[in-house]
């Protein structure tokens, strides 16, 4: 089964190197591959003492997070690195993190990954969810290092559970020394493969979206776009999250419309399909290059939809929102994050495709989000909880309460970690 491991392995490269020629965000990941072992030769030596955290994506690292600024505060000398495989991720905590060590972690072959694990020489390593890779789990324990899997998350389909898979569960056996499961389900499950170093201990995404209702979320001009009005924000949309603000837009005249595609190249579209529509960056440019105050150059009262061409405001944004429509569960694609605008108290809508979020169960089990199959359903479902003020608060106040009751994930990891 290694043989057959290594020829899979072989093979994703090489997938990467073909694909690489069509696909510009493939490209760049792979291109980025080949300064990883520079990058940590580079910034870590011999002497220093390491802790690393490895992400598949940007959801994995905002996962992750809340565990590693503990270790930090706990070991504020030790150096941090940072590893991603999704470009996503990578391209998107660079621009942001420049006190962490960060690179894309190399393809699991055995030669390339024990020269960069060496390099690294880590004293603590954790990976999100289920990152798993098997020369780099064999090699970080002939390093040595403790390792953990956090906010782990099994389920019935994944290959760990065929016969296939056998082999590489022996591996986890071998080379993790624990595993913190999300859910019950989860730890339950790794019980009957074998896997029993482990415990529940929650999602470490409560405890990041908890931080998050903490800070300050205020966005310029949103508050006098809203005025007196209820706000709708769709979160991450995809096209199904637009049919619905379509759908909604004509029937919802006193209520406020912010749309925050998933991605930015979706901008135009919006414009055509929203012609009143403004930019949030057309907002900002103006009144940076006028004297009159905001109110004087827009009259936001006749402005029903504010479309967001910029990154990084849509967790702040969802604190001024009544109702959210988070994107990506009409689709296989993945559901985006409802955690951050539950945390507010705003009841979320999405589609019903989120097989990998046992969250999105629980906040529909606790009356504080709905899904649906259709984009019509859900349409009409907003509607209802904007005519229906009894029901959207009580739904308010569920989402609230069910990301806040949640335990402290992050802190209960510590505690194991550090025994």
């Amino acid at each position: 089964m290694k043989t057959l491991y290594n020829i899979s392995i072989f093979h994703l490269e090489l997938a990467f190197k073909v694909l690489s020629l069509f696909n510009d965000k493939i490209k760049r990941g792979l291109e980025g591959r080949k300064q990883s072992l520079e990058i940590v030769k580079s910034k870590i030596s011999k002497e220093d003492k390491v802790i690393w955290m490895h992400a598949a994506s940007l959801g994995e690292y905002e996962q992750g997070l809340p565990v590693l600024e503990k270790l930090k505060e706990k070991y504020p000398n030790h150096k941090i690195l940072v590893t991603f495989f999704s470009p996503s991720g990578y391209e998107n905590v660079v621009k942001k993190n420049k006190k962490d060590i960060l690179c894309y972690l190399p393809f699991d072959k055995k030669t390339t990954i024990s020269e960069f694990v060496k390099a690294v020489h880590p004293e603590i390593f954790f990976t999100v969810k289920y990152d798993f890779w098997y020369h780099l789990l064999d090699e970080l324990k002939k390093q040595n290092a403790k390792v953990f899997v956090i906010s782990a998350l099994f389920y019935e389909n994944q290959v760990y559970f065929k016969t296939q898979g056998k082999w590489f569960v022996k591996e986890l056996k071998k080379n993790v020394d624990w595993i913190f499961h999300q859910t019950e389900k989860s730890f339950s499950l790794a019980q009957k493969i074998g896997l029993t170093k482990g415990l529940v201990s929650g999602d470490t995404r409560f405890d990041r979206v908890k931080q998050i209702k903490n800070r300050d979320n205020f966005v310029e001009y949103i508050s006098e776009f809203k005025g007196n009005n209820q706000l709708v924000v769709f979160g991450s949309s995809w096209e199904a999250e637009e049919k619905i603000a379509q759908m909604i837009s004509p029937k919802l005249k006193d209520f406020k419309i912010i749309i925050a595609p998933h991605d930015l190249k979706r901008v135009q579209h919006l414009k055509q399909i929203f012609p009143k529509a403004i930019l949030y960056s057309e907002i900002v440019k103006s009144q940076n290059s006028k004297t009159e105050t905001i109110s004087q150059l827009y009259d936001f009262t006749t402005l029903q939809i504010i479309i967001i061409d910029s990154i990084g405001l849509l967790s702040k944004l969802y604190s001024y929102a009544n109702i959210a429509i988070v994107g990506g569960g009409f689709h296989d694609k993945g559901l985006h994050n409802i955690l951050e605008a539950a945390t507010f108290g705003t009841p979320v809508i999405f589609g019903n495709q989120y097989k990998k979020n046992p969250e999105a169960d629980e906040l529909i089990a606790r009356n504080g989000g709905q899904s649906f199959a259709q984009e019509e359903l859900a349409a009409n479902f907003v509607l209802e909880l904007t005519q229906n003020s009894n029901l959207l608060k009580e739904m308010s106040e569920n989402a609230e309460n069910f990301v806040h009751n949640q335990p402290n994930s992050s802190e209960i990891i510590l505690k194991k970690i550090l025994d």
